[in-house]
């Protein structure tokens, strides 16, 4: 299936993400930038991905790595111009990768035009209305208009000065300080982010990605709760009003005359109200994040695969599968670690971990997701089996997270360590000038055993985690059974997943095959065929524990 070609092609599609920040410097001054990624545009075409996602590339002030975005058609100057960013698109078109743009609609930087003219405004101003400003609690409106908490740590509340410098109102941020909620009853905002979906759509971007999908519209009444048992509907998830802004959205998407997806990112627990995302005039796809939290256990991963189709089904959706993304510890630590699981208060930083143990996981990891039915998503760096950088000093933190829990949260910088890409030593080529390497400090300092994750040390290497990933996915591009479609499950033993792929008829043999070992020690291959693909090699014609292996028949 060559998903690229589809007319839908999100329902199949392998989407890579870059982190703008660390994929690649061009210009030689340790932070990564466009000119770095149209370098390594060849390098991603021979991976074989079909898309690239763009984390925020806009103009910020970097509070919060570019999602405090103070110009939504600008491009920061740290990475580069709005011309260069036309010219990636085209020169990534060219080679048949296809771009997505991420669109952050909850909150805009403190710095954003609308936000500056509100503070200088004052209060009861026609440009506060834009925001959620509120007077506070209590003798002199010294506390908050309510208790609710910011998702970075703290108070979701800061307090403003008037002009004139007496203590004002209260302004809602539930991330940082730095970024103010936008209220989305005002039909301004409504038509502002309609015109920056067009702005970008018409400059060629394929699909857009939804930051914080589910939290744009809040209960005017600002109530308090309690986050251990918050009330239905919640105070500002996934309200009922928030699905009339991605209709006018879809809208707008289907008023391309070739495809344009749009993709959201919904952290929600109940299933239906996460398909509620994607009915059909709504949301295109939506990121499984039930997946990436799951235990590398055979029962929770059927269970979680098994209810993903059937939540999707329905509403015709495609599934996504998602291993790491930007916001969440890399898998080849969680998978080595005793407790495999994953959930945004549970991060377990700093637990032992097993890097070897990991890194094998990971490698069936890859295969189980790849042959699974829907898109696929690729972290920048997992397909070289980068770790969590768990050892930054304190001084080079930049996440919020860290500083608004006083360090008790890590937070997700360790994630966002620039790519090595060559050499013995840091900074591994990350930073070039003209196409040369220079030695220049990256903004993250990069771990020294780096060198051995290299994309230059693991180019030809056939046992690396780099050519396990060039290899499924050439063979996903050229599978007819991959990508969307149909699931079958196979007898095997407990602990063992096994499933055809493909629209075999009713006694027939099925043509293509996964098969995943979690049960502790070697098993046969519950089914015969050829193996096209096996993340370990076999002991004894014994697929050894945590291995994945494709089979073709």
């Amino acid at each position: 299936m060559r998903s690229h070609e589809a007319a839908e092609w999100w329902r199949s599609a392998v989407i890579y993400q870059i982190y703008p920040r660390s994929f690649a410097d061009g210009n030689g001054d340790g932070v990564g930038d466009l000119a770095g990624v149209r370098a390594r545009l060849p390098y991603l075409a021979r991976l074989g991905v079909d898309a690239l996602w763009f984390s925020p590339w806009y103009a910020s002030p970097q509070a919060d790595a570019g999602y405090d975005v103070a110009d939504y058609r600008a491009i920061d100057p740290v990475f580069g111009t709005l011309a260069e960013a036309e010219e990636l698109i085209r020169e990534a078109h060219a080679l048949g990768i296809r771009i997505i743009v991420d669109v952050v609609p909850n909150h805009c930087s403190d710095r954003h035009v609308w936000f500056q003219q509100a503070l200088a405004k004052g209060p009861d101003s026609p440009e506060r209305e834009l925001f959620w400003f509120r007077s506070g609690r209590g003798p002199g409106g010294d506390l908050p208009p309510n208790d609710w908490q910011s998702i970075f740590g703290g108070p979701a509340w800061t307090r403003t000065s008037d002009p004139d410098g007496a203590p004002g109102d209260w302004y809602l941020h539930l991330f940082a300080a730095e970024q103010p909620d936008l209220d989305w009853e005002h039909p301004r905002v409504r038509r502002e982010f309609e015109d920056v979906l067009r702005f970008w759509l018409d400059r060629g971007a394929d699909g857009v990605r939804i930051d914080s999908a589910a939290l744009l519209t809040k209960d005017r009444a600002l109530t308090d709760f309690d986050p251990e048992d918050p009330p239905y509907p919640h105070p500002y998830t996934d309200r009922d009003d928030v699905h009339d802004i991605y209709r006018s959205w879809r809208a707008i998407a289907e008023s391309y005359p070739d495809k344009r997806v749009l993709i959201g990112e919904v952290w929600l627990p109940d299933a239906q109200r996460f398909a509620n995302y994607l009915r059909p005039d709504e949301l295109h796809t939506a990121f499984n994040f039930a997946f990436l939290g799951s235990p590398w256990q055979a029962d929770e991963l059927r269970r979680v695969i098994d209810e993903t189709l059937t939540i999707h089904a329905p509403v015709g959706a495609p599934a996504t599968w998602v291993l790491s993304n930007h916001d969440v510890p890399r898998h080849v630590t969680r998978y080595g670690r005793a407790d495999t699981s994953f959930n945004l208060e549970f991060r377990q930083l700093g637990a032992p971990t097993d890097l070897t143990l990991g890194t094998r996981r990971a490698r069936a990891a890859i295969l189980l997701s790849l042959a699974l039915p829907g898109s696929a998503y690729i972290y920048q760096g997992e397909e070289l089996g980068l770790e969590e950088v768990e050892d930054l000093p304190d001084s080079v933190r930049q996440d919020p997270m860290f500083f608004r829990t006083a360090g008790a949260n890590l937070g997700r910088d360790g994630c966002r360590v620039p790519l090595p890409w060559s050499g013995q030593e840091p900074p591994f080529g990350f930073s070039t000038t003209a196409g040369d390497p220079v030695k220049v400090e990256p903004w993250l300092p990069q771990p020294k055993a780096w060198k051995d994750l290299s994309v230059e040390t693991q180019t030809g290497d056939p046992g690396s985690m780099l050519e396990l990933y060039s290899a499924a996915l050439a063979l996903r591009r050229e599978s007819e059974h991959l990508g969307d479609g149909p699931l079958t499950w196979l007898p095997a033993p407990d602990g063992v997943l096994a499933f055809a792929r493909g629209a075999a008829g009713e006694g027939t043999d099925p043509s293509f095959v996964c098969v995943v070992n979690l049960s502790g020690g070697p098993v046969p291959l519950p089914v015969d065929g050829t193996i096209a693909l096996c993340s370990g090699a076999l002991e004894s014609g014994m697929l050894p524990d945590d291995t994945a292996a494709w089979l073709v028949r």
